[in-house]
């Protein structure tokens, strides 16, 4: 065989072997474009915070059958990957190194708790993934984290409301019963801290552990000090606890708790105990009676509904969470082809987007997004809410 015959068919045999690479590649890059986008969710589904967890699984699930129903992001599918922490930071860290290292997640919702949200953020911004926390604690997002954001309304606005609502009443002389964990401690923060800008002053602190079943010795305390007012700020069973010891220490003074117990699992737990208790929410509590212009009252009422007939239970502003977690992921996907760092930017750049916790407008300077109107003040009454001035 001549020369020329031989770089014929040297060239043959590389053309060739160019165009299965090409196919194999093209064949490849069709293969993940089909590949369905998966998504990290880490949150208390059992144990003693499931009350959180369980419906905040249960929203991210629905979220992303809503999303997937309508072609998906750019018409990929999302993949939900949960993992149940049991409110243990310990756990959530371990969550949350397998959902970045075996599930090859594009982004995480949850951790439910301050405690287990605070344990793994550092695993996320090492990682440089973005994750939207449905925790409360305002040491989540401040100081700002490029990583992190979360939908849960601020305990700075939280506290706001409540004194808000006691200088109308003209209350100033409060003592505060606080949750010995990461939540509590940003509450106190935010109590201690805002209380002379409404002319009150903090008279009595006491703790309460998260698994206390007694707190009578530090109501009586309490009652020494002569003040005008409660406030007890936990999540549930803690503040129910305490509710309970109220009635029973015939304390005959407003008892105000923090948006930690703002589902029917405190009335259940505080049974009529919680009769007049007074809290900051979200609207979901109270959607019904929302003036039909507010602009969240539609996207509630939808929620509410399409919930409840899936799964046969009342919503709450827990769930909510997950659900926005979801809903502005998506939002900020979009055009991304999974980027995290356009995710990341584009989460920044996101204005007026209705959810279930508010309107959300995140900045550079603000991943949280939500404004004090974001909060309602309630008061149970009759075993439900009713709307307070």
């Amino acid at each position: 065989m001549d020369t020329k015959s031989k770089c014929r068919i040297i060239a043959i045999v590389t053309a060739l072997i160019m165009a299965a690479c090409l196919f194999c590649a093209s064949t490849a890059a069709a293969e993940q474009k089909n590949e369905p986008i998966k998504i990290g969710g880490i949150f208390s589904v059992t144990g003693p915070a499931s009350f959180l967890g369980d419906p905040e699984k249960k929203s991210m699930e629905l979220a992303i059958d809503r999303i997937n129903a309508k072609g998906g992001i750019d018409g990929r599918m999302l993949e939900a990957v949960i993992y149940d922490s049991e409110g243990d930071p310990s756990r959530a860290v371990r969550n949350a190194q397998r959902l970045l290292t075996r599930d090859n997640v594009i982004a995480i919702v949850g951790p439910s708790l301050t405690p287990t949200s605070l344990a793994v953020v550092p695993v996320l911004v090492r990682a440089e993934v973005p994750l939207i926390s449905c925790a409360a604690g305002n040491q989540i997002t401040d100081p700002i984290k490029p990583w992190v954001f979360k939908t849960a309304q601020s305990d700075i606005h939280a506290v706001s409301s409540i004194y808000a609502h006691m200088q109308k009443k003209g209350i100033k002389r409060v003592a505060v019963m606080i949750q010995s964990d990461a939540f509590g401690e940003s509450g106190r923060d935010q109590l201690l801290g805002q209380a002379g800008d409404f002319g009150i002053e903090v008279v009595a602190q006491e703790n309460f552990g998260t698994r206390d079943t007694d707190t009578t010795a530090q109501l009586t305390n309490i009652r020494r000090a002569d003040p005008e007012a409660i406030v007890c700020w936990g999540t549930n069973p803690g503040p129910a606890v305490v509710a309970r010891n109220v009635q029973q220490l015939g304390i005959e003074l407003p008892l105000y708790n923090s948006h930690g117990v703002a589902s029917p699992r405190f009335i259940d737990l505080a049974g009529d105990a919680a009769e007049g208790i007074l809290l900051p929410t979200g609207k979901i509590l109270v959607a019904e009676l929302l003036p039909d212009n507010d602009p969240q009252k539609a996207v509630l009422l939808d929620y509410i509904s399409t919930y409840e007939e899936r799964l046969g239970e009342t919503a709450s502003s827990f769930g909510g969470y997950a659900f926005d977690g979801i809903n502005l992921l998506a939002e900020a996907m979009k055009g991304t082809d999974g980027d995290k760092n356009k995710i990341r930017s584009n989460l920044e750049q996101i204005k007026g987007h209705v959810g279930i916790s508010g309107t959300f407008t995140f900045s550079g300077t603000d991943h949280n997004g939500l404004a004090p109107d974001a909060f309602v003040m309630v008061r149970i009454k009759d075993g439900t809410w009713e709307l307070v001035e």
